[in-house]
């Protein structure tokens, strides 16, 4: 037993003795450091990507926003390093834990290494999920605390990457993140995306809010043509919503195509048509796509085109769900699949209570329009909707509501692409469920 603590002891200060060493290297000044407060550092050693301001006990070296810092606990043990951040109530994101620092040491407190390591090893997951391929080049590259760079998303459309930025620490090393993406990917042209809400909650002060897009490589284009499962798509990477690609529905997209035969189909928040085309492509004898944008309605129309769907097969009706649904029952209209995907509802969860009324009032409407024995697709992105798990409990009811009788046939979150960290459950936002309404 003896001998059994005494190797024990080795190797623990063989431990602290290589990271002294790995933050020698990487850092000449004295270490900056959080130190947490008494029994928080064992959530942070499993894993969790964010340090809340709660969980801090005091700061050492006066650290910056933007600063790499060591993260310890109150006995001066070390947790792990990440970006710090003054003002956010994610005081450090982390980026390395201790117990990593021997298989990859370039990384310790070193920014450039990091970002360059992690955004190649995001190619690599991705190359492994077969993308991009001959049928689909347009999905998600990085994906925030799914591939351990949180604030930092990626989307790639064809030879162009679109990067949404809502972190303080990816604005402090925008350079070095624009500059690993070209290497990694070979883009030939890289968009900036600042989300304005995120990045005024991390203290980033922004110059003006009317665009925060602009074109750091290549020349700017507002639309970029890509394919997605052989489907051909004008994605808007100026102006449109977040990055302009929902990547994350491609598979429920192919698989909606997949059952649309002969079919009457209504898509309700159809933004640029993706599932509006697909159920085109899938042979549907008429489809109808709804949504409030005329730009975005346009765009549609584009896609519709560029993938030789007839005017004849799919329509798009600007107009406002609610009012389309609500006529549409009046005059005794129904379809054999209708799609409800709409836009964010619950941005956080204060806002969960009236949103779900929302979603239970669209859905029985939605029901309602369904044949007997028809199908709905119901969505949410809503993550405080996806993460309370009540999204069931409101299909329920809204069938209740519509004096439906429903059967869940699949449910399922985003693609691949999008992978979630089991250490930050936050990160699951999509819900996407399809239901046989009787």
């Amino acid at each position: 037993m003896r001998r059994w603590r005494l190797a024990r002891s080795h190797s623990a200060l063989w431990s602290q003795n290589c990271f002294r060493l790995h933050v020698s290297a990487a850092q000449t000044e004295p270490a900056r450091r959080v130190v947490l407060r008494e029994g928080k550092a064992r959530l942070f050693k499993d894993g969790q990507p964010l340090v809340y301001g709660g969980a801090v006990s005091h700061t050492i070296g006066s650290p910056r926003t933007g600063d790499t810092v060591l993260v310890t606990d109150h006995r001066d043990n070390t947790v792990g390093w990440g970006f710090f951040n003054s003002e956010s109530m994610f005081r450090v994101r982390v980026m390395q834990l201790h117990a990593e620092f021997q298989a990859d040491a370039a990384c310790v407190l070193a920014p450039e290494e990091l970002i360059r390591t992690r955004i190649s090893a995001a190619v690599a997951l991705r190359k492994a999920l077969t993308l991009p391929n001959p049928s689909t080049n347009a999905y998600r590259l990085v994906n925030s605390e799914g591939d351990r760079m949180s604030g930092l998303i990626v989307d790639v459309i064809s030879r162009h990457a679109v990067v949404a930025s809502s972190a303080a620490w990816v604005e402090r090393w925008k350079p070095e993140i624009i500059k690993a993406i070209e290497h990694a990917t070979q883009a030939d042209s890289v968009s900036w995306l600042q989300t304005v809400g995120m990045l005024q909650l991390e203290g980033v002060i922004l110059d003006g809010l009317a665009d925060k897009r602009n074109l750091d490589r290549g020349a700017r284009q507002d639309v970029i043509k890509a394919k997605e499962n052989g489907a051909v798509f004008m994605i808007p990477v100026a102006g449109g919503q977040k990055t302009g690609l929902y990547a994350d529905q491609r598979d429920s997209r192919l698989y909606l195509r997949s059952l649309c035969e002969s079919s009457t189909v209504l898509d309700l928040c159809c933004y640029t048509g993706w599932f509006t085309i697909n159920a085109a492509l899938g042979n549907a004898q008429h489809v109808t796509g709804v949504d409030t944008s005329q730009g975005a309605l346009d765009l549609a129309a584009r896609n519709r085109e560029v993938n030789g769907v007839e005017p004849e097969q799919c329509e798009f009706v600007c107009e406002d769900i609610t009012h389309f649904m609500r006529d549409a029952l009046t005059d005794g209209k129904t379809w054999d699949i209708v799609i409800l995907d709409p836009p964010k509802l619950a941005p956080n969860r204060k806002a969960l209570p009236r949103a779900t009324g929302k979603y239970q009032r669209w859905n029985a409407s939605a029901m309602r329009l369904v044949r007997p024995g028809g199908l709905l697709m119901t969505c949410s992105c809503s993550g405080a909707m996806t993460q309370s798990k009540e999204f069931l409990t409101m299909i329920k009811a809204a069938a209740i509501a519509a004096n439906r009788r429903v059967t869940v046939l699949r449910q399922v979150g985003a693609g691949p692409d999008h992978p979630l960290d089991p250490c930050y459950p936050e990160g699951e936002y999509l819900t996407n469920v399809l239901l046989c309404v009787h």
